[in-house]
C-alpha cells in the first residue's frame, strides 16, 4: 500500500514574514539546502522567494524543490471580487507557471494578526447573516475565476486574528459557500489555537473540504498564557505557542489517520512560526520532518 502524500515546508522556520527580526539574517538558499537535506520535497513561498514564475522556477530547482503553494493576502472581507482579480494577477501566473494546484488564501481585511500591541482577542468578526452572506458570495466568485483563470483551488486559511478564527467561524463559512469552488486549508495548529481542542472533530466534520494542511503544534501552556494575558497573535508566536509536530500536544497519528481514510492527497506542510534563536531552524524542521515520515510510512504499509 502507498499513501499519496508529499511532506513540504514553509520558510518560516527560518525566517518569519510577519516578524521579520525573527530569522531576517538568513539567506533563502540556507532554508532551501537545509530542507532538501531534511528531506523535504517542497517549500512554500516567503518574502525572500523571486517574485516572478521563471525566477521562482529556476531558484527551486536549483536546490531539487518543488513549489508547494504561497501565501496570498486577500481582502475581500471589505473589498469587491473586481478588485481581488485584479490584484491576485502577478501572483496567481507565478504559482501556475510553478504548477501549484493550490493558493493559500489568508483573509488579511481588518485582521489584527500582524498587529503586536493588538490583542487577539480584538480580532474582527462579521456581525449579522447579511455580512457573512455577502462574504461567502464573493469567496464563490473569487474561486470561481481562480480555477477557470489559472487552474488553482483556493485554500482558504483560518487563521487567529482574522475574521474567520474559531470551530464556530469555520463552520460558518464551510455552510455558506459553494464546496466546488472553496476548499479549507486546515492548520492544526490554528485550530487549536482558535478553540478546537481536539482538532480532529473539526477536521472530521469538514473533511470533504479540505485541499490543503498544515501540520502545525503547539504547546498548551503557553496557549493557556497567551488566553489569559490577552497577548497578540506576534506575542504568541515570539513566546512560542507554535511549534514543529513531535514538539507539542497535537496527535498527529490520529490527524493523519483521518486525511489517509478520506482519501486525502495532497501536501502535508510543516509550518510552525517559532523564533529561530530559540528553537534552532534545522534541528526543529527535521523534528518535524521525521515525525510526519514516520508517520506516514507507518500509515502506508
Amino acid at each position: 500500500m502507498t499513501w499519496n502524500v508529499r511532506i513540504g515546508i514553509n520558510p518560516i522556520s527560518w525566517m518569519n514574514d510577519d516578524l521579520p527580526s525573527l530569522g531576517g539574517e538568513t539567506l533563502l538558499e540556507t532554508a532551501l539546502s537545509e530542507g532538501k537535506e531534511i528531506g523535504y520535497e517542497g517549500f512554500e513561498l516567503g518574502n525572500k522567494f523571486p517574485k516572478d514564475g521563471p525566477g521562482l522556477k529556476a531558484k527551486l530547482d536549483e536546490f531539487g524543490v518543488a513549489c508547494v503553494s504561497g501565501w496570498y493576502s486577500g481582502f475581500l472581507g471589505n473589498d469587491t471580487v473586481e478588485a481581488e482579480i485584479e490584484r491576485c494577477k502577478a501572483h496567481m501566473a507565478k504559482l501556475k507557471y510553478n504548477g501549484v494546484k493550490v493558493v493559500v488564501y489568508g483573509e488579511c481585511a481588518d485582521t489584527i494578526q500582524g498587529q503586536i500591541d493588538v490583542p487577539v482577542s480584538k480580532r474582527p468578526r462579521f456581525t449579522s447573516e447579511a455580512q457573512w452572506k455577502a462574504y461567502a458570495e464573493r469567496l464563490n466568485a473569487f474561486g470561481a475565476h481562480l480555477i477557470a483563470t489559472y487552474g488553482i483551488q483556493l485554500a482558504y486559511h483560518h487563521h487567529m486574528g482574522a475574521y474567520v478564527e474559531s470551530p464556530a467561524d469555520i463552520d460558518k463559512l464551510m455552510a455558506l459557500t459553494d464546496p466546488t469552488k472553496v476548499f479549507l486549508l486546515f492548520d492544526t495548529g490554528h485550530a487549536y489555537f482558535g478553540g478546537a481542542v481536539d482538532p480532529t472533530v473539526l477536521l472530521k466534520k469538514h473533511i470533504e473540504r479540505i485541499n490543503h494542511v498544515h501540520c502545525k503544534d503547539v504547546r498548551v501552556p503557553v496557549i493557556a498564557q497567551a488566553r489569559n494575558d490577552g497577548w497578540s497573535f506576534l506575542n504568541g508566536v515570539i513566546n512560542g505557542t507554535f511549534t514543529v509536530p513531535g514538539d507539542g500536544a497535537v496527535d498527529f497519528e490520529a490527524v493523519l489517520t483521518i486525511l489517509k481514510n478520506a482519501g486525502y492527497e495532497g501536501w502535508l506542510v510543516v509550518e510552525a512560526e517559532q523564533d529561530p534563536a530559540v528553537a534552532p531552524s534545522y534541528q526543529y524542521a527535521k523534528k518535524g520532518y521525521d515525525t510526519l515520515r514516520a508517520l506516514v510510512d507507518k500509515l502506508a504499509a
